[in-house]
């Protein structure tokens, strides 16, 4: 990594636009007031437009980090994070093509949560595949090398070492945030402070994943946490490979849910 000064980014946060609970300018607000961060990417599941809200609200207030505007798209094989996109891109089609049309939008290709069973992601398999390959447009810019959710935490270390040993791509840490409290619990360190930098350090490889603190269950809240389980499961049920849910129902039985 170039010398000077460092700047540290959340790359993968989630708002109420999919299955986050807090509002894009809820989000804005505390990033502003309760953390170091330098810039910030918004990838709801599937949906670019709550990148498009979240950023409308920080041009108008004009806050003091950088901001990117991305989407967790749900490919075949598993999730993948394209970063500086703006439009949407379509899932559930094969990782190649989901590559190929990020990169298309001039996007950044990341690995979230890689090799994790407890959540739809990419396998090693699949990873070496398109490392090896090297296909016009079909390649990762990066890989999440940290991140505390319990998903990526299974098989993180894994993943992280195979980065160093055989795939060399840029890490990155996320914290794949649902709740504010769990934003910038892990983050990308880079040089400089702003989003160009930032990407100009992805595609030279020259960032670093680090974790932080990781909030309790307890801060979160139990009802916080029963909450976000049924948005995942009704906001984003094709994200999840559920077919159609019952919502009306859910809500009869569960009258507490957003």
């Amino acid at each position: 990594m170039k010398a000077g000064a460092l700047g540290n980014a959340d790359l993968h946060i989630h708002t109420s636009a999919s299955d986050g609970m807090a509002g894009a300018e809820e989000l804005l607000d505390y990033v502003e007031g309760t953390s170091d961060l330098d810039v910030i990417a918004v990838t709801d599941h599937d949906n670019i437009k709550g990148a498009h809200a979240a950023r409308e609200a920080w041009a108008k207030k004009r806050y003091r980090f950088d901001f990117i505007a991305g989407i967790e798209v749900t490919a075949l094989e598993g999730h993948l994070l394209a970063l500086f996109v703006e439009e949407p891109i379509r899932p559930f089609r094969r990782i190649e093509e989901t590559l190929e049309e990020v990169h298309r939008q001039d996007g950044l290709c990341i690995v979230p949560h890689p090799m994790s069973w407890l959540t739809r992601s990419l396998g090693q398999k699949t990873i070496e595949r398109i490392t090896f390959k090297a296909l016009d447009g079909a390649y990762f810019d990066g890989i999440e090398t940290a991140n505390q959710t319990l998903a990526a935490r299974i098989t993180i270390e894994k993943a992280k070492k195979l980065n160093e040993l055989r795939y060399h791509l840029a890490p990155v840490g996320c914290s794949d945030a649902h709740f504010l409290q769990a934003v910038g619990s892990a983050y990308t360190v880079f040089a400089g402070k702003t989003a160009a930098e930032l990407r100009q350090g992805i595609l030279a490889a020259e960032t670093a994943g680090r974790n932080a603190r990781r909030p309790t269950l307890r801060e979160i809240g139990a009802g916080q946490i029963i909450r976000q389980t049924w948005r995942g499961l009704t906001v984003t049920p094709r994200t999840l490979g559920l077919g159609a849910t019952a919502w009306s129902f859910t809500k009869r039985i569960f009258p507490f849910l957003p």
